[in-house]
């Protein structure tokens, strides 16, 4: 994650915390209650579970030693006040997934990855022999995770953690996350004070939560430290040993750009209806490059991808995509490692595909729609304005019943016509 993108975004959802404290006076407390409803609850109920999975009590007091809450941080929930994002991402505009693939972005990351992809030439192919992963997928992670490693890193990944562990909107997980920094710290391998992280937690160059840095991080340089802060070799094969652990299969893609002709539903995407590459070939479905599926594929499996239906480019990707999804579960953010990749690796440039415009439409919009689905039968997945690919083929599939051509998107012309 990169803090700086998200600065912004976090400050006004603090303000809107912070204004929530003042909206409700009746039942909210004061700061300074907080701050010791805080301490109480750090020394009665996180010190009692963290001691159960084997946090040691001087490790314990080292961590907390200074800690106050951060008031600055997004998606606060005060005692005593009530959440107030929800109806504030329901009233958000809705647009085009275009607007995510920032080309002045995608250009300048490209040009210094391909510049840090010889510097680390070396250390990369040994990462990539012990992996399996490519070395422009590790570099574009790396890239669009932390700048390469240059993005400032300048949170308490303990005060982060144990503020939203304490009052955020995901209580739950930011506990789990704080109690594994809490056995790094306890482990020997980083001082509290050196856990430095985003405003959402995840540290270092390859922006880990505690629990991957746990489960993931490596010492490739060999100084007997997984340091993800400082060490270029220890980040990159953090990336790859993560992106294998979580399913990478070397010698294949991540997917291709494609066209798909109108005669084949773009309601048929997702990984639960993958099927042999040479199957969607045989379907008419063919590479924007204008090359043909390497021979090799032929039987690998591989899924549909329409991120903006038919409104944008369209895919065809392998599980290698799914990987990079593990790692932000967004296929926006996969695409982006994607393309930055092979920006990376073979100089190409933007998708040919346009993202088109969907209308004018507010994400309370998409989630009537999902509503209306699911009232018909549908499966979206999740319920939450956020179009994935079950709500985008279940309203492929609900166009084509309603004689309409699927777009497999929401736009503003289906507003009227889905309730």
């Amino acid at each position: 994650m990169n803090w700086k993108v998200r600065l912004r975004p976090a400050v006004l959802a603090a303000s809107a915390a912070l204004l929530a404290l003042s909206q409700h006076p009746a039942s909210a407390a004061s700061r300074a209650d907080v701050e010791s409803q805080f301490r109480s609850w750090i020394s009665d109920e996180l010190w009692p579970e963290a001691s159960k999975t084997g946090v040691s009590q001087k490790a314990f007091k080292a961590a907390f030693e200074g800690v106050t809450l951060n008031w600055d941080l997004p998606d606060l929930v005060p005692p005593g006040s009530r959440p107030q994002s929800e109806q504030k991402q329901s009233q958000a505009e809705f647009s085009s997934p275009g607007a995510y693939f920032s080309e002045k972005r995608l250009q300048g990351l490209a040009a210094s990855g391909r510049g840090l992809a010889t510097t680390h030439a070396a250390t990369l192919r040994k990462v990539e022999r012990a992996y399996g992963v490519p070395a422009s997928i590790i570099v574009a992670v790396w890239g669009r995770e932390s700048g390469f490693g240059r993005a400032d890193i300048p949170h308490s990944a303990i005060e982060v953690l144990a503020t939203k562990a304490f009052m955020s909107t995901r209580k739950d997980m930011f506990r789990t996350e704080l109690i594994a920094a809490l056995h790094i710290v306890d482990g020997g391998e980083r001082a509290a004070g050196d856990l430095k992280g985003s405003w959402a937690g995840a540290m270092g160059q390859p922006q880990f939560m505690p629990t991957s840095y746990l489960r993931y991080a490596v010492d490739f340089d060999g100084d007997g430290r997984r340091d993800i802060w400082n060490s270029v070799p220890d980040s990159l094969a953090s990336i790859a040993n993560y992106l294998a652990k979580r399913g990478w299969q070397a010698g294949r893609p991540w997917g291709y750009e494609v066209s798909i002709p109108q005669g084949v539903s773009c309601a048929q995407e997702g990984p639960d209806r993958a099927k042999p590459i040479g199957d969607w070939a045989s379907t008419g479905i063919t590479r924007i490059s204008g090359k043909a599926f390497p021979s090799n594929e032929a039987r690998a499996s591989g899924m549909m991808l329409v991120p903006a239906g038919t409104h944008g480019p369209e895919f065809i990707v392998t599980p290698n995509f799914y990987a990079l999804k593990e790692y932000n579960n967004s296929d926006l953010y996969a695409l982006f490692i994607g393309n930055l990749a092979d920006r990376i690796a073979y100089g190409s440039g933007a998708f040919a595909g346009r993202w088109g415009d969907v209308g004018k439409m507010l994400r309370s919009d998409v989630l009537a729609m999902q509503k209306a689905l699911v009232a018909n039968g549908y499966d979206v997945g999740k319920v939450d304005g956020l179009p994935g690919f079950k709500t985008r083929r279940s309203l492929g599939d609900w166009q084509e019943k309603a004689g309409l051509q699927p777009t497999c998107f929401p736009d503003a012309r289906l507003k009227a016509r889905l309730r």
